[in-house]
């Protein structure tokens, strides 16, 4: 095994036991989730093979599904966030940088790594929240799930890449 694959999985298991015991249970006013485990989906190099991404994803959304009681939404929402990541980061990497390049803080500066994760945090729950609800019938609820849910999630993501770009 390489010690790329070890720390893959160890982010995915920290991410997953984070979420499953701690910050599923904080709603804040009622509507805002913490769901930092799309942090994830940021981490992949600039050219790792897609299919692996899309795959990890599946499976992160797929163990959250189980223990969270979201039959498939994050599944599907992970899913989407992982087959676009690759395009969501080129725009955010120079082309002279390197191939095995990952998206950090110290690898994109701090704004262009905020709008990189902004996109796809909005992205993320957009979705999951038009999964979860199914229905526009209330529009303002499902606004507030989804922006208070993506603020909480990119706070929550700016602090663990910053922490991880100290040590």
């Amino acid at each position: 095994m390489s010690i790329d694959f070890i720390k893959t999985l160890g982010w995915f298991v920290i991410l997953v036991l984070a979420q499953v015991f701690v910050l599923n249970y904080i709603h804040l006013f009622g509507f805002a989730t913490p769901l930092p485990y799309i942090y994830f989906i940021f981490l992949f190099r600039r050219n790792y093979p897609r299919w692996a991404i899309i795959l990890w994803g599946f499976l992160m959304g797929l163990v959250i599904d189980t223990f969270s009681n979201t039959p498939g939404v994050s599944s599907a929402s992970l899913t989407l966030i992982a087959a676009i990541q690759p395009y969501i980061l080129q725009p955010f990497i120079s082309r002279d940088s390197a191939e095995d390049q990952k998206p950090g803080i110290s690898t994109l500066g701090y704004g262009q790594y905020i709008w990189y994760s902004i996109i796809l945090t909005l992205i993320y729950c957009t979705v999951f929240f038009t999964l979860e609800m199914f229905s526009f019938f209330n529009i303002l609820v499902w606004l507030q799930c989804v922006g208070g849910s993506a603020l909480l999630s990119l706070f929550f993501v700016l602090v663990i890449e910053h922490v991880r770009s100290r040590a």
